[in-house]
């Protein structure tokens, strides 16, 4: 049976605050529940006006207290910021206010521009190829498993509780994926970046996936982009935000908001410009729900993975939301 999760950035829309977003964000993920989604993440990003939050464990507690059964994650705590102890600290906190619902999804990417990461990293010397010794420390906080010869093998992460969260390393290339593999770790692909690397990177993990402790088999996510609506003429119509804002991006202009559907319509593209958005609309999933069914479906054959992380920038909260319930009635996913 396919799963569906949400991964939410809490963009701010046109016209409204960030106060506002981050209420979306939360009625969002009290319909994600309703509707029957698997889990709920949310993303990390440093000085980027356009999006509401910048730590995803703080707007966790948030959500982990309106809603009641929905699994919540990072997606993800860029690891390399941070000290393993701190993190794992942060979210034995969560796991212990809401147990057995919460996944720590990880990245090594800075999550925005280095002037931000330089910030954040003042006065730490940070080595990215320390990546997977950090995470399997960050395991070993988490079970109470640190070898005998770490240098902090008697410090134990508090609160002390019975469960630990669920661990996935995060990409968008081969590297992560091959780590996840060594450390028998999930698994969660970025597509919805617009990457075309998914289905090797997917097919490397599989293969090199070694059983651990805490995994005995691979377990995989793809987040993609999905935009739903009873016509494919509206879906078509919603997706005009998103295609600026993703264009802007490759171009490197930063935009402040999550642009409206007028003003997305309104915008003097050059033919470069809507080249772009064409060849970007191939690696997303935009149309009636019957459709994107049929083509997340195929797309999971590629990937081999029954589960997608579904990412819907839309402008107007009310119809962002029906994108995510027409989408969890074609699957049948609610309960």
């Amino acid at each position: 049976m396919v799963k569906l999760s949400v991964l939410d950035q809490s963009h701010i829309g046109e016209g409204r605050t960030a106060r506002d977003a981050l209420d979306e964000t939360t009625r969002l993920a009290q319909a994600a529940e309703r509707f029957g989604y698997t889990r709920f993440w949310v993303s990390e990003h440093h000085g980027m006006p356009m999006l509401a939050h910048s730590s995803p464990e703080v707007l966790l507690a948030h959500l982990g207290a309106h809603t009641s059964r929905i699994r919540l994650g990072s997606g993800g705590v860029m690891l390399p910021h941070y000290s393993a102890y701190k993190v794992a600290e942060n979210f034995r906190l969560l796991e212990a206010l809401h147990p057995g619902r919460i996944d720590v999804g990880l990245g090594r990417a800075p999550g925005g521009m280095p002037i931000a990461s330089r910030a954040l990293q003042q006065d730490k010397r940070v080595d990215i190829d320390r990546y997977p010794e950090q995470v399997a420390d960050l395991i070993g906080y988490l079970h109470d498993a640190l070898p005998t010869d770490h240098p902090f093998a008697r410090l134990a992460a508090m609160p002390a509780i019975p469960t630990a969260p669920d661990v996935w390393l995060l990409g968008s290339s081969d590297e992560s994926a091959r780590i996840a593999a060594r450390q028998g770790l999930a698994f969660g692909f970025a597509q919805f970046f617009g990457v075309t690397e998914g289905e090797r990177a997917m097919r490397l993990y599989r293969e090199a996936f070694r059983p651990s402790a805490y995994l005995k088999e691979p377990m995989s996510l793809a987040a993609v982009l999905v935009i739903c609506a009873e016509t494919d003429e509206e879906a078509n119509r919603l997706a005009f935000s998103s295609d600026l804002l993703f264009l802007k991006l490759e171009l490197g202009q930063e935009l402040r908001e999550l642009p409206s559907v007028a003003t997305a319509e309104d915008y003097p593209y050059t033919e470069y410009d809507l080249q772009r958005i064409r060849y970007g609309r191939q690696r997303r999933f935009v149309g009636t729900p019957e459709r994107v069914k049929a083509e997340l479906l195929a797309a999971g054959e590629r990937y081999g993975t029954d589960e997608f992380m579904i990412v819907t920038p839309v402008h107007d909260e009310n119809a962002r939301i029906r994108s995510y319930e027409l989408l969890a009635d074609a699957f049948g996913v609610r309960t």
